[in-house]
């Protein structure tokens, strides 16, 4: 089966099953439906935007290197046999 028979073929189960709601109740999963994809639309542009750019700091370059170095401990412990 192809993906856009799976689709039609859910869509249709999803659609018999909403058969028997009430005309408000459809109204309301509409709305909601609308407002998940504005929102996943929403999503996908930050995300993509968001891959890209630079490091935000009000730090220098030299300032993050130091606190990068000051933070390094060494824990190394020797185990005798």
């Amino acid at each position: 089966m192809k993906e856009t028979d799976i689709n039609t073929t859910l869509i249709d189960g999803y659609l018999s099953l909403l058969e028997n709601l009430s005309p408000g109740n459809k109204l309301d999963l509409i709305s909601k439906l609308t407002l998940s994809v504005k929102t996943d639309i929403g999503k996908k542009e930050n995300t993509f935007f968001e891959a890209f750019g630079a490091w935000q700091s009000l730090e220098t370059a030299d300032e993050i290197i130091e606190d990068i170095r000051r933070s390094r401990t060494s824990n190394r412990q020797i185990e005798q046999f």
